[in-house]
Parts: C-alpha cells; sequence; structure tokens
C-alpha cells in the first residue's frame, strides 16, 4: 500500500483475502501510507497490518518478497501513488514496495498497479505505458454502475473483485454480466429516419 488516496482500496482487498483464505498475503506498507490510512479512514495502520498474514518493513530490502527465488502469485500496489508508478516504470528500486514490484516484472509473473489520481498528466500516462510495456497491469480504480450498486461497499467489492480476476482467484464479490434481459430491451424504433435533406446526424 502507497500513500496515494483511497487507502480502503487496500484495506478491502486484504479483508476480502483473509476472508477466502486461499492464499498467504504479504503486506508491505509505505510512509505515506501510514499518514493516509490515518486522515481517511481513522484506523491504526496497526490495525491494517494485523489484516495481512506476513508484514514486512517498508525498508527492508532482505525481505523474502525483495527476491526472485521466493515464490509468490504475483504482487498488487493499491492504492499506488503516481510515485511508486514512476518508481516501477524506470527500475528505480528505492524501498521493498519498487523492489518486489521489479522482481515480480523480472520473473514475468503478474504486477497491478491500482493507480490513483486525476486528472492524469504527460507524465502520468508515460509512466502507465513504460510498466504495461514491461509486463504490468493498470488497473484504474473506475467504478460500474450495469451491476446497480448500492453504495460504496459495493463499489469496493467490484474493484476488489476485479483485482483478484487478474491472478484468477475465484471470489463471488460482485455480479457477472450476464446480458441484458429480454424483458428491459428498448423495442426496435419504428420512427421514419430523418432524410439526408434534413440534416440527419448519427
Amino acid at each position: 500500500m502507497t500513500g496515494a488516496s483511497a487507502p480502503h482500496l487496500g484495506i478491502h482487498l486484504l479483508e476480502a483475502l483473509r476472508d477466502l483464505g486461499t492464499v498467504e498475503t504479504h503486506l508491505v506498507i509505505s510512509a505515506a501510507a501510514h499518514r493516509t490510512i490515518e486522515i481517511e479512514t481513522g484506523r491504526r495502520p496497526a490495525e491494517v497490518a494485523a489484516l495481512a498474514d506476513v508484514v514486512h518493513s517498508r525498508g527492508d530490502i532482505a525481505a523474502t518478497i525483495a527476491s526472485g527465488s521466493f515464490p509468490t502469485l504475483g504482487m498488487v500496489v493499491v492504492p499506488c501513488s503516481m510515485k511508486t508508478l514512476a518508481g516501477i516504470a524506470h527500475g528505480f528500486s528505492s524501498d521493498l514496495i519498487t523492489r518486489a514490484a521489479d522482481v515480480v516484472l523480472k520473473e514475468r509473473r503478474p504486477l497491478v498497479l491500482v493507480a490513483r489520481e486525476t486528472p492524469l498528466s504527460l507524465v502520468h500516462l508515460r509512466n502507465m505505458v513504460a510498466v504495461t510495456e514491461a509486463g504490468a497491469v493498470v488497473l484504474p480504480p473506475m467504478p460500474a454502475f450495469y451491476q446497480r450498486p448500492r453504495g460504496i461497499e459495493d463499489i469496493l467489492a467490484h474493484l476488489t473483485g476485479k483485482v483478484l480476476d487478474q491472478f484468477g482467484i475465484a471470489h463471488d464479490l460482485f455480479p457477472r454480466w450476464a446480458g441484458v434481459p429480454a424483458s428491459t430491451e428498448r423495442p426496435a424504433s419504428t420512427e421514419r429516419p430523418a432524410s439526408a435533406e434534413q440534416g440527419a446526424l448519427v
């Protein structure tokens, strides 16, 4: 977890993985993330850390996840700040988060970056292209409304589910799109199309 706004995204993912109980979670919280957790959620970073199976210090370059010989399913940075995105895009491993991401890329494992910023500058976009070309997936936390969310929890569940999908982790966090029921389809229009002379616009 990095210091971008919306630490709720990372917390919800940790809670979902804990409830599933199918994978072991390793967590690194950046210094800035400690602050955003306190400011935006009112929770203590220690409470969030307790949701993970293993917690690593952000400065511990000797941690297991700093080595490619330690097998993992991959890595997700959620939320991912533009600073961390830039570090990953250019191979600048200044802490355990960027080092672990570098390891995941070089070992050709899935790396998902839940990039949180708006609007995006040209620098941000170019860094996103760079990490995508390197093999990462940029997954901005964009809410979907086809499942008609009833609140923030539904939106968080959908975003968490989209992350889990990238790793092939089975879940039932949101309803899958199954097409539009016939009863809700609009009937075909019976109006005559406007002629070219009338200035038809499509």
